[in-house]
Order: C-alpha cells, then structure tokens, then sequence
C-alpha cells in the first residue's frame, strides 16, 4: 500500500501481546553463532529486512543457516571464522547492525569483501569504526563521501592489539570489534574516547557474547575493555527476547488512550535497555507494573518532562507522540547521534511533528514539543520505520493520520499495524 489510515479508538485500550524477538538481540546471535563451530538453535527470533539481509550475507561467506519463521527458529552451522573470500556482493540493505558488525568480522577475519547498501545506507557513517580496524592492521576502506559505505576489505588477518574508538557516535562500532575480537590470535584492547552512548546496548552485546562462551573484560564506567586471547565461540540454544523498542508502541497506545497495555516476556532484568522506556511514561504520570515476565503500563499520560533519551533513544520517536496529548512541554535530550540512523531522527521527526499544527524546538542534540489543538496530517516515514510506528499512534486519538509508504515496517517489525489494529479493538 501506498499509506494507511489510522483508525481512531473510542475508549481506553486493556490489551496483552508478545512483540516478536529483538532485531539487536537476533542480530548478535547469528554473528556470535556464524563465528561459533557447530550448530545453534536461536529460539525467538525476528524475522524481518534486517535479519534477513544478516542472514543472506552469512550464507554467502560460508555459513549454513535454516531459518524455520513460522516456528520463530534459526538454526545456524557456523564455520569459526573461516569465511569464504573473496565475496564482494554483500547487500545489507539500510541495517546498521548488519553493516558494522559484518565490517568488524570480516577484518578480523581477514580476505576480500564488499559491502554495499540501499542509498541512505550510503549516507550513514562508518568511518570511525574502519579508523580503528585500520589502526589494528587492517586494510579497509569506505567508498562514499564523508566515510560512509560501500566498505571495501582487501586484508590479512588481525591478531590482535589495543586500539581507542570514539564512543558518541554511534555503540554499534563497539559491538562489532567486541564481538569480532575472539579471532584474533592475541589479545584485544579497546579504550572509549568520551562518553559512551546507548551503554545499554553495550551490555547486551557482552552478554551474548557470554552466552556464547566468550568473555569480556570491561571496567565499571564502560571505557575500557579486553577481549584475552585463546577464548573461541561455542555453539548453544539461545533464547531471543522480544523487542523491547517495539513493546514501546504499546505502552505509549496506552499512554495516549488510556487503559491498560501489558507486554508479555519482559521484564526490568532483560537484555534491552529499551525497557527504560517504560519509566519514561511512569514520570509522565502513567502508572508501571514490572512483573516477573511482563510490563503492564496504565495510562493515560498527564505531564510533559524533560528527559535524557540517550540510553533509549529508539524510543524517541515514540515518546514525542505520546507528549503530543500531555500537559505542558516535553523536552528531550542527548540524542544527537539519532540523525545518522535510517534517516534524521531529530530534524525530519520535527518536520513531521510540525504538521499536527503543534509548536516543536529543534536542537542539535534533541527536541522540545509543545502540546496543543492537533489538525489532521499526512506523515512522511523518509524509509523509517520508526517514523511510521511511532507517528501512527497519534491516529489512534487524533482522526485522518495517514502514514505514507507503511511497507518500510518490514525493517524490524513487518506486522505492525495488524497486531496494532488487533490490539486496540475491543
């Protein structure tokens, strides 16, 4: 379809529901068990663009994968790091996970490789991350203007090193060395040059790495770590989470309408720092339930806050629709690094904000929204299937929201707006 209409609601929403697994979990997962021997069962897995993209690339360097999606299955043979070289055709689409931890892997590994994408892929940085590849005796290098993909590998081996990585651009970089520092012959090291953002992300990619039998060395304030030598992946079953990100749709359909939203297979303990979101809303007057495999949040909305998002920053956009039916402004922070993802997640979100007639503030690093009188609008999603989930809340209250290209759902959550309509009606 070209766009969809959102139907409005006429009362509170009491709902319960499982999103699908996490795209940030599914997606290390297959790293951890390409780069692992034998065989791993993930349960719980996603599938969507961006795993299937993670899954193609894979299969092409040597890996034998059988995704089984009706059953929420992948197992996955992987082949210790011995990919097959060269391969220059790697497509991975607009994924950000897909580029950068491939990236890392393959130097690690070392051989021939090209990596291209979709043309916005083409406009998202990579350049830090191919900086330290390259300080640790890598030979790769990024094609397009400003250090940005297609990514060219021509290079042996890495064996090992101590490198420093810039941590506010984007925690993807470091994911990938961590998770791709195992093949090296010697030990790793990795020095964080300012603040790390999205530490939460961070974590998770630790932890499965852990589950995979590797670990990793890292101080309490997350600016050093260290992979030792001799530790390989081992094959497991791995149990996937459901996205955190997308269970903030539905706690933010509550938010806005009222009623109560309960997410099944979270908890204040997962992986996700997504979670968080859910306190974002309680300060905003929602009441939270965190119970031992479920979140229930119940709503509505009362107050605007101000709020430093940069541990939840896939939730932006959700939390600027929410502040929309709230009293008083809602300000958000420390996000800058959300304008290099799949599209500006800062600037094009105001520009669509905007168009419900309501006062929004953009700075450099986040957005001040300012409540009143909505009007009808017609949303842009620039590819962003963010855009398109989060904005189409509003149409649950405010009547004719229409969301353009609603297909680019189908990058993490394909779907959506069936489990949202399901989930909303009575």
């Amino acid at each position: 379809m070209d766009s969809v209409t959102i139907s409005p609601v006429s009362g509170p929403v009491n709902g319960s529901m499982r999103p699908p697994g996490s795209k940030s979990i599914t997606n290390r997962a297959l790293i951890c068990a390409a780069l692992a021997g034998g065989t791993s069962i993930l349960g719980g897995a996603l599938d969507s663009d961006d795993t299937r993209v993670m899954i193609e690339s894979l299969r092409k360097l040597g890996v034998i994968i059988v995704p089984d999606f009706d059953n929420a299955k992948i197992t996955v043979t992987g082949n210790g790091g011995q990919f097959n070289s060269p391969v220059e055709d790697l497509f991975i689409g607009n994924s950000g996970t897909t580029v950068r931890f491939l990236t890392a892997a393959l130097a690690f590994a070392g051989g021939q490789y090209r990596l291209s994408g979709v043309p916005r892929m083409h406009q998202r940085p990579i350049g830090p991350l191919v900086t330290a590849l390259s300080e640790l005796g890598a030979v790769v290098g990024a094609e397009s203007a400003h250090q940005c993909p297609p990514v060219k590998i021509n290079s042996p081996a890495i064996t090992g090193g101590a490198v420093t990585v810039g941590g506010n651009i984007s925690s993807q970089y470091l994911s990938g060395l961590l998770m791709a520092a195992p093949l090296a012959t010697g030990d790793v090291e990795f020095k964080i040059e300012g603040v790390l953002i999205s530490q939460p992300y961070v974590h998770m990619t630790i932890a499965v790495m852990r589950s995979f039998g590797v670990v990793v060395e890292a101080d309490s304030s997350l600016t050093r770590f260290k992979i030792p030598a001799d530790q390989v992946y081992r094959h497991c079953q791995y149990a996937i989470e459901p996205d955190a990100s997308a269970a903030s749709y539905f706690f933010a359909a509550a938010a806005i309408c009222g009623g109560s939203a309960t997410v099944d297979g979270l908890n204040r303990d997962a992986l996700q720092g997504d979670v968080g979101f859910a306190d974002c809303l309680q300060q905003m007057g929602c009441k939270v339930d965190w119970k031992e495999n479920s979140i229930c949040v119940t709503g509505p909305v009362v107050n605007g806050i101000d709020v430093d998002m940069s541990d939840v920053s896939d939730t932006v956009q959700t939390l600027t629709s929410v502040a929309l039916f709230a009293k008083g402004p809602t300000h958000i922070r420390n996000v800058a690094h959300n304008r290099v993802k799949e599209t500006d997640r800062i600037g094009n979100l105001a520009i669509e904000l905007r168009k419900f007639g309501i006062r929004v503030d953009e700075r450099e690093d986040g957005l001040s929204i300012y409540p009143g009188e909505l009007k009808p609008a017609t949303i842009e999603t620039y590819e962003d299937h963010r855009m398109a989930m989060a904005l189409a809340l509003v149409g649950l209250k405010q009547p004719s929201v229409v969301i353009t290209n609603p297909g680019c759902v189908a990058k993490t959550y394909p779907h959506y707006f069936e489990e949202l309509q399901r989930f909303v009606t009575p």
